[in-house]
């Protein structure tokens, strides 16, 4: 009767199994501070060698088409069904595992127990950034170099030499090569740049931004200044607060102070908030006000606000009038078009929502047609349904809640 030979690789992870079986019913309780910081130590060793032996198996699975077993589409969904990890995950270490097989000195470094997996993947990352047509002898040292400079320097440092190993192995392209890396990195870094807010319902709005360095450095600069405990302006009996709170605080400081005047116009008007409050709320009466973007606010923020310059405090009295625009009335048409804001909310044609900021100021009665700037013959209309007012081959008509039907002539 034949016997089936298992391969070293499995008798040994085999092996390994049955002495982890073991080591899980030692107890730790009397390992001495010696004995504990080398055991650490030899750990961490071990934890490098065993995923180098993972990465050079996984590698291997590509070759055998190990995916095949299941008809998984590829050996990263295979492994994430297999072992129960995340996709992401998965496509994360068989890159990883493609990256190693083609460095050989990382990967004896790894298989040695000279540097940890999170070094390993920078390296391997640095590596495969440089240059297509870099000679394999360059190639050859700046691998080397990064593996050296692996023994003495985390994750974090490795990350930054990487990206600067050429100066070190070939400076006569490196310059040339950064110059070039860089203006792609902000090119693509201000082309993907993005920033979502989402109202939480109470109170609060989340958010969340993808901006260039460039431009978080300046940010951080900004609330550092803002959130230093150490300010002019701030009490000599402020307790210190966790750096995530003071920089929250530091960046509501921020907006709030920015001033209106010095920011770019929408329509006529700068970016501000209006604040709409009665005579009486202005008093100190308890009743809410309200945003131009329908929030609600309470009365003690919205006297606070309208003693600060990033709003325009819009006073109600008697039936609803405008008796007070604040800081607007430095030009005739301002006020008119916070007063337009106030009443419109958006965009007037039925079924569009574009906010006052994405909005045109629209006559209804036209200049050429001696028409007048009245705000009661004016109206918020987008930039598209604005040409659509002014195009002849439609016709308007107001319904109910001075919305704007458009019909296209016969």
């Amino acid at each position: 009767m034949s016997t089936t030979t298992r391969h070293p690789l499995a008798e040994a992870v085999a092996r390994l199994h049955s002495t982890l079986d073991e080591v899980a019913q030692t107890a730790t309780w009397s390992l001495d501070q010696s004995t504990t910081a080398d055991l650490l130590g030899d750990l961490a060793r071990a934890q490098s060698r065993f995923a180098e032996l993972q990465a050079r198996v996984l590698s291997h699975a590509e070759t055998v088409a190990v995916h095949e077993r299941s008809a998984a589409p590829s050996v990263a969904v295979w492994l994430a069904n297999a072992t129960t990890a995340t996709k992401r995950d998965a496509v994360r270490q068989t890159r990883f595992a493609a990256a190693l097989s083609r460095y050989d000195e990382l990967r004896r470094a790894l298989a040695a127990g000279d540097l940890n997996l999170e070094q390993a993947q920078v390296v391997a990352h640095a590596l495969d950034e440089l240059p297509d047509d870099l000679e394999a002898s360059v190639r050859r040292e700046a691998e080397v170099e990064l593996v050296r400079l692996a023994l003495v320097h985390d994750a974090k440092a490795l990350r930054i030499l990487g990206r600067r190993i050429l100066d070190v192995v070939a400076p006569e392209v490196g310059e040339a090569w950064e110059a070039e890396k860089l203006a792609e990195e902000e090119r693509e870094a201000y082309r993907t740049a993005s920033f979502r807010m989402r109202d939480q319902g109470d109170g609060r709005t989340r958010g969340s931004f993808t901006i260039p360095t460039l431009a978080a450095e300046m940010l951080q600069k900004v609330l550092i200044a803002y959130g230093s405990p150490h300010r002019d302006d701030r009490a000599a009996t402020d307790e210190p607060t966790p750096s995530r709170s003071r920089w929250g605080r530091a960046f509501v400081e921020l907006v709030e102070r920015l001033d209106p005047r010095a920011l770019p116009r929408s329509g006529g008007v700068n970016a501000a908030v209006v604040v709409t409050m009665t005579t009486a709320t202005l008093g100190g009466a308890l009743a809410s006000a309200t945003l131009d973007t329908g929030s609600r606010i309470s009365a003690g923020t919205a006297r606070r606000l309208a003693c600060t310059a990033g709003v325009l405090p819009a006073v109600l009295g008697g039936p609803s009038e405008v008796l007070d625009l604040g800081r607007s009335r430095r030009l005739f048409s301002r006020p008119q078009r916070v007063a337009m804001i106030l009443r419109d909310g958006c965009c007037t044609a039925v079924g569009c929502d574009a906010p006052p900021g994405m909005c045109d100021s629209h006559h209804e009665d036209l200049w050429s047609h001696d028409g007048t700037t009245d705000l009661g013959r004016g109206r918020l209309l987008c930039g598209h349904h604005h040409r659509r007012a002014h195009d002849p081959a439609y016709e308007t008509r107001v319904v109910e809640r001075n919305q704007v039907e458009f019909h296209r002539r016969t």
